[in-house]
């Protein structure tokens, strides 16, 4: 039988029945910590592991996507004692900054979270203040630069500026209280230009910087990993300062809720031993893993490799070190100059939130020699024979390197000279137009996209550099060299 309520009777009638539901959905749970519920069965208990990562951010790969997609840390879980009748419920979530996360930790949305420094500090600081007795514990590294490298100025591939004396009176953006907005002012007041008076900046996140780039609506975009090397593959940026040059290190962390860790110490350990594979995984299997980061994130495998890859621009070490401490410090500061923390902060109070004991005890449940495993990762050096020459390669500065479209494997040489050698052959079987070359900057040992850089040559010497200010005072040292592009070599 059909029975048609009155309009106002069946709302009533309706929420009568949702708030039945509720009820009842209600007494099927556990009220309370989130991360520890029964499941529907009542037989087991079921745990939940929210972490966050940045996928895009490729800093984060060894912690997130590697982990995520390769099914890591189901293999690392413990499944006895406590553990034996257990149901683990993994939430993975992706975010293109910082500031996200930090909002879901603080929410106890999520239990493990992956940022740079300057959120890091951020999250660590929040949860102080607002935590309930709960701190935000800074527990491992996942890769950084410690001079800078990975924050980037760019201006449009067609623009006449050179360098950040030139963007007096211009209009740049950059994510606002992000590592990229501090490298940018500290670049800035280095040049003698006020960021206050000189230049107007305003806020923008990585994809709408991209596009103000591409459209040429902004004279300049500062930016975090990838982008500074992302935007110049993709063709339409050109990378006018790196923030290596400023010396001032960087790095991306992971965090823990202390709440979490408390209660669940041995997943914290899975997590990290999960962690200390995909670190194995990159080092063993770089080219591979770049390729299927590009497939997980859409961030090209050539930029993947720039960060992650022998000579990459970031260090893959787990280790909670002393210049992490320092990045750390530096961003209290220079977070206070923002306005986005109280000047009453204490950096020291910071960087007391640090536990490296949990990456400790991962590393000697693996079998590793904790001391032997930090020193190695902080070595990471191209190396083998020149593909050209079959020469040993034994200089990784003067290295260059060539990843020709359609192959799996990188072609490694020894200097600059054989590698043009190469490329002209690659030319003429059709193979250049879509490959990459990596050069390293001369002074520095950075690696460089190659369509992006300067070469000095002399005779049969030829040395690359990330600024054609470093490319010509290098020139006239030596006499008589030439400051050419990569297709003029």
């Amino acid at each position: 039988m059909n029975i048609k309520l009155p309009s106002r009777r069946r709302f009533l009638f309706s929420i009568s029945l949702f708030s039945l539901s509720l009820i009842t959905a209600c007494s099927s749970s556990v009220v309370g910590n989130p991360a520890e519920q029964t499941s529907s069965s009542g037989n087991k208990k079921v745990i939940r592991i929210a972490i966050a990562t940045q996928d895009q951010t490729i800093n984060t790969a060894t912690g997130g996507p590697i982990i995520r997609e390769e099914k890591l840390l189901e293999k690392h879980l413990p499944k006895t004692g406590k553990y034996q009748n257990v149901e683990y419920k993994i939430e993975w979530s992706s975010h293109t900054s910082g500031p996200p996360i930090n909002n879901k930790m603080l929410a106890n949305q999520v239990d493990i979270g992956m940022m740079g420094d300057f959120p890091l500090t951020i999250n660590m600081n929040t949860f102080r203040d607002k935590g309930a007795g709960v701190n935000s514990i800074y527990i491992a590294t996942l890769s950084y630069g410690a001079t800078g490298a990975g924050n980037a100025v760019m201006v449009p591939k067609d623009s006449p500026i050179k360098s950040i004396a030139d963007l007096r009176g211009k209009q740049v953006s950059v994510p606002f209280g992000s590592a990229a907005h501090g490298m940018l002012l500290r670049a800035l007041k280095k040049e003698g230009i006020n960021p206050d008076t000189e230049v107007k900046l305003i806020s923008q996140a990585p994809e709408v910087g991209g596009t103000s780039l591409k459209t040429n609506q902004i004279d300049a975009h500062a930016n975090f990993v990838p982008f500074g090397e992302l935007f110049p593959l993709r063709g339409f940026a050109r990378k006018i300062f790196d923030g290596a040059e400023l010396g001032v290190p960087t790095f991306h962390g992971v965090v823990v809720r202390s709440d979490f860790a408390k209660e669940h110490p041995e997943l914290v350990v899975a997590y990290l031993k999960a962690l200390l594979e995909a670190n194995q995984m990159v080092r063993e299997q770089p080219e591979a893993i770049a390729a299927k980061m590009e497939k997980w994130t859409s961030v090209e495998k050539e930029a993947v490799y720039m960060f992650l890859g022998p000579n990459g621009l970031q260090q893959i070490s787990p280790a909670i070190l002393p210049i992490h401490l320092e990045a750390l410090t530096n961003s209290v500061n220079t977070l206070k100059q923002l306005g986005r923390l109280d000047a009453k902060v204490d950096a020291a109070e910071i960087t007391k939130l640090t536990d490296d004991s949990y990456l400790k005890l991962a590393a000697k449940e693996m079998g590793l020699n904790y001391d032997e495993m930090i020193a190695k990762a902080e070595k990471f050096p191209i190396s083998g024979e020149d593909a050209e020459t079959k020469q040993t390669i034994t200089e990784p500065k003067l290295a260059a390197q060539v990843w020709v479209d359609g192959e799996e494997k990188i072609r490694n040489f020894a200097s600059v000279k054989t590698m043009v050698t190469a490329v002209s052959k690659l030319k003429s079987e059709g193979k250049q137009a879509k490959s990459t070359v990596f050069v390293h900057d001369f002074n520095k040992g950075w690696k460089l996209l190659a369509a992006n850089s300067f070469f000095v040559r002399k005779g049969d010497d030829i040395a690359a550099f990330l600024t054609e200010k470093d490319a010509q005072a290098y020139a006239a040292s030596q006499g008589g060299a030439q400051v050419l592009t990569f297709n003029a070599l």
